[in-house]
């Protein structure tokens, strides 16, 4: 079994190439056995995916890798621990843009720690839902305060193309990573934002390089299920599918994928992760995963190198898709568009209240 790859997203910042990501953990995703995935995520550790993905806006995924990583120091030493590196995000609720305060973006800051139970989160990643309104630049530049005091080694944004994070790097702040939706069926970073990105030291971490599931064997030589889904992100990549191009050019994608997988030993996932990896400026692929079944399939995009022949096939594939087009989360951010309607723009409840709670106050 290959060793995954690594990188530093700034030094003193490693990262695995493949992250395990954290969305499936929280609501909305279909039931969640916690004690086994927190149990579980030291197979990923111990293979050497030590890097976790997760968001204040995520019900319960920044506590459950929290009581991992304490009871990974406990039973094995800070050492061990201390390879773990996780992403969070800080995402205030759209109804408070007008009235978020700096001191909220600290108080956000310190619940993640305590969730966390870190003394520094490694990445905040920021975004904002609606840059006409509130103060955007000055909240990033709260968590700029906060990265001062040591509490958070590196900043990064979401959900961004390339002229929205300018606005940050042009106004001095050091932007690490950009995570924004990237896969074989959605190219829209590769259009503006990957160069701009290169050109200023920007890292791109890719969610969505699965598609919900879809880019696997599970739904090769499936008929179109519709869009009639319990779980949320299923609904989410179908519209992109939707977007791509005919459930019958989908079918003939994940075929391709199939026949260049099966040349190399792999499975098709494989494929649609390492084609992402493969991408300028792409640091790394996030990879959902609730629990460690699927792993050793996750692992071996680490045995797989594309070849140019590869790569024809499958753009010859993609040249006849319609899209998505326009900038990153152009669809997304339309919020009475059907990408729009299915988001959920407040799941964070007044931080201050949350801390006092937690501290018994």
């Amino acid at each position: 079994m290959s060793t995954p790859e690594t990188m530093d997203l700034r030094p003193g910042h490693p990262i695995s190439r493949v992250i395990k990501g954290g969305w499936q953990l929280a609501g909305d995703h279909g039931e969640v056995d916690r004690a086994t995935a927190i149990a579980d995520m030291e197979a990923f550790v111990e293979a050497g995916i030590t890097t976790f993905d997760c968001a204040d806006i995520y019900t319960g995924v920044e506590e459950m890798i929290g009581d991992f990583i304490a009871d990974l120091r406990r039973r094995r030493g800070a050492e061990v621990a201390n390879r773990v590196i996780v992403h969070t995000k800080l995402v205030p609720d759209l109804t408070r843009l007008d009235v978020f305060s700096q001191a909220d973006v600290e108080a956000i800051v310190d619940r993640s720690l305590q969730r966390l139970q870190s003394e520094r989160l490694h990445l905040v990643q920021f975004y904002w839902w609606d840059m006409s309104r509130g103060h955007a630049l000055d909240a990033l530049g709260a968590l700029k305060r906060c990265q001062e005091k040591g509490k958070i080694a590196n900043l990064g944004v979401n959900n961004w193309d390339a002229e929205s994070v300018a606005r940050f790097t042009d106004a001095g702040f050091d932007i690490a990573a950009a995570q924004v939706q990237y896969s074989v069926l959605d190219r829209r970073p590769a259009v503006t934002l990957a160069p701009w990105a290169a050109e200023n030291d920007v890292h791109l971490l890719s969610f969505g390089t699965l598609a919900g599931g879809f880019l696997t064997d599970k739904w090769l030589g499936q008929p179109d299920p519709g869009f009639e889904f319990s779980n949320r992100s299923l609904i989410k990549y179908r519209l992109i599918i939707d977007e791509f191009g005919p459930w019958d050019l989908f079918q003939t994608l994940l075929q391709t994928l199939d026949a260049v997988g099966k040349r190399h030993a792999v499975p098709l996932s494989a494929v649609a992760t390492r084609w992402v990896l493969d991408q300028p400026q792409v640091a790394a692929a996030i990879v959902g995963a609730r629990y460690a079944r699927h792993l050793p399939q996750t692992l071996q995009v680490f045995d797989l190198a594309l070849t140019d022949a590869d790569r024809a096939e499958i753009a010859a594939v993609l040249d006849r898709s319609g899209g998505p087009n326009g900038p990153v989360f152009c669809l997304e951010s339309d919020r009475s568009g059907r990408h729009g309607r299915i988001m959920k723009y407040n799941l964070n409840t007044n931080p201050d209240d949350q801390i006092h709670a937690a501290k018994g106050d």
